[in-house]
């Protein structure tokens, strides 16, 4: 089976001007998507997000470098963001364990999937990747808090230690699945028409 990217990736550990601006385009939309509160749906405690669907499209569209690239500009103003306009849980995405190490696995999972799934329909392909890498960054981050910061959690949201768990996996299958179904609706037709263009 064909293992591509829609826009072939040069063999050159440098970036070229292309993916350059590409990752500048879609890390720009990131930050507008958080500046102005459009990237955020309010799911208590924490709010859903669609800040991770640039990341999925520069993983998908240029592969695994760019979107690591975006996911990293995307975890670096989250963790900005969280000392500049603190929340409930900022204290944990000060931690880049938890702010850009998940974003950045956003581009490289949803790359992969696209690049080597063995299925020939692109826009399946497409739409799993943008499932998993949704899924990548969903794992990740509750992973962590619970892990890291379950004490802290407990505080925050007034729970019992007992109860992070459970709590912790409740938020990550209430705010998960919408979020993986939002990006495939998003993300699968932006990038088959992109990869058709430019194929």
């Amino acid at each position: 089976m064909e293992k591509e990217t829609a826009l072939q990736t040069q063999p050159s550990q440098k970036f070229t001007v292309r993916q350059l601006t590409i990752i500048g385009l879609l890390a720009g939309i990131t930050i507008v998507l958080g500046m102005t509160g459009w990237g955020f749906v309010p799911i208590p405690p924490i709010s859903a997000t669609i800040l991770h669907i640039p990341t999925i499209l520069g993983g998908v569209v240029e592969g695994p470098k760019v979107g690591m690239s975006v996911g990293f500009l995307f975890g670096a103003y989250s963790m900005v963001q969280a000392y500049m306009a603190p929340n409930i849980l900022s204290f944990a995405f000060m931690n880049p364990i938890i702010s850009v190490l998940p974003r950045m696995l956003i581009g490289l999972v949803a790359a992969l999937v696209y690049m080597y799934l063995p299925i020939k329909v692109k826009a399946i392909r497409i739409g799993l990747a943008a499932f998993l890498g949704t899924a990548t960054n969903t794992i990740l981050v509750m992973t962590g808090i619970y892990t890291i910061y379950g004490v802290e959690f407990a505080k925050a949201t007034h729970i019992s230690p007992e109860a992070v768990f459970n709590v912790v996996m409740g938020i990550a299958w209430s705010h998960g699945i919408p979020e993986a179904l939002l990006a495939v609706a998003v993300v699968t037709p932006v990038a088959v028409a992109v990869i058709k263009k430019f194929k």
